[in-house]
């Protein structure tokens, strides 16, 4: 016998809470893509109109000015190569040393775990400080490197936790006791048990410091003077410190020479913003998944 199933009408009450929530969620939802809509819009634009106001929901004076000066400028093809090699080595470099660490800190029989993780939590609140750090990177000759830009923040203190707890929730001390009387030690547990097994926590990790990596500009800024070296971020803020050193030109020689480039600059600002965003956007659905499931470790399942 099948049993009918009667839809239970919302109430008055009901219906009017999920017009709210539809309308407020609209409303963020305007808010949060409005920008990203105004920069795409503004780098077909024409400069004159973006200056006048003109340029507000619909493309004006379109041109693709801006995208043929990106294509054609090798500064900014060197800094999108050099953030790409900082990304993937700096990722990969910071994804394996944090789940290292978060493994280890996370096994009860590790002498002194709770010790270590006090003083790795005091690192989040407390730091040495930048000339300290600078006079460190210089003796260790990393000035000026490459490295320096990979090295530098492979740790985050809040991506160790969520990975260590991730280990203490997802693998039981049953699992690495039948594999230790099978014979499997703690290292050939680790990668050929704990990794597989993680690959929820390896994407959630490797897209925190990934994007972390990719708008880095504070480290290059403060130990890199070669141009060649450059991530994008930092082509970006010369081109930006660019437009602004133009307006206070006042010689009328210069500024009838340099006019036509004041208005490439002030577009190619939006052009590098969609070109440094895009391969975040691109990935970030593969391990969207991922993601989800590795933000909600811990949380209370109803």
């Amino acid at each position: 016998m099948i049993m009918e199933t009667k839809k239970i009408k919302a109430g008055r009450e009901d219906r009017i809470f999920n017009i709210a929530v539809t309308v407020i969620s609209l409303v963020v939802l305007v808010i949060v893509l409005y920008p990203l809509y105004f920069v795409i819009i503004a780098s077909i634009s024409s400069p004159e109109d973006i200056s006048l106001g003109k340029v507000t929901f619909l493309p004006s004076g379109i041109n693709f000015a801006a995208y043929k000066f990106v294509l054609e400028e090798w500064k900014i093809w060197r800094g999108y190569l050099n953030t790409i090699f900082y990304t993937f080595f700096g990722t990969l470099l910071g994804t394996s040393v944090t789940l290292m660490a978060a493994f280890a800190l996370s096994r009860r029989d590790l002498f002194g775990r709770n010790v270590i993780t006090k003083l790795f939590v005091f690192t989040m609140f407390f730091s040495g400080g930048l000339i300290p750090t600078y006079m460190v990177v210089s003796s260790l000759h990393l000035v000026n490197t490459r490295t320096v830009l990979v090295v530098m923040g492979t740790v985050t203190v809040y991506n160790m936790i969520i990975a260590k707890t991730f280990f203490q929730n997802s693998l039981p001390e049953e699992l690495f006791e039948a594999a230790e009387l099978d014979g499997c030690g703690i290292g050939k547990f680790f990668f050929k048990i704990a990794v597989p097994c993680s690959k929820a926590i390896i994407a959630v990790i490797a897209l925190y410091v990934g994007v972390s990596q990719w708008n880095s500009y504070f480290t290059a800024m403060i130990y890199v003077t070669d141009q060649k070296i450059y991530p994008l971020q930092l082509v970006l803020r010369d081109i930006l410190i660019l437009g602004q050193q133009l307006t206070q030109i006042t010689d009328p020689a210069e500024i009838e020479a340099l006019v036509e480039r004041q208005k490439v600059a002030q577009i190619i600002k939006y052009v590098v913003i969609i070109v440094s965003s895009l391969p975040v956007i691109c990935v970030y659905p593969f391990l969207q998944k991922y993601f989800v499931k590795g933000v909600m470790i811990g949380s209370v399942k109803g």
